[in-house]
């Protein structure tokens, strides 16, 4: 019934292939999660776009 000195039990918490795709799998979809809350990739162009804009001189300051 016990275990032998020979047999070590399995530890639930070890890495197989299934775990570790499943682990890979939640990383990409909390990446995703964050990704959409700081603002997509639309927002991130977009804040890209207004900086580069911002580098440029405006009229009113071409003007003086």
């Amino acid at each position: 019934m016990g275990l032998s000195m020979s047999e070590t039990p399995q530890s639930p918490f070890k890495l197989n292939r299934t775990r570790i795709f499943l682990l890979a799998m939640g990383a990409v979809i909390l990446l995703i999660a964050v990704s959409m809350m700081m603002g997509g990739l639309g927002q991130y162009q977009a804040l890209r776009d207004a900086a580069n804009a911002a580098k440029e001189p405006t009229v009113e300051q071409q003007g003086q």
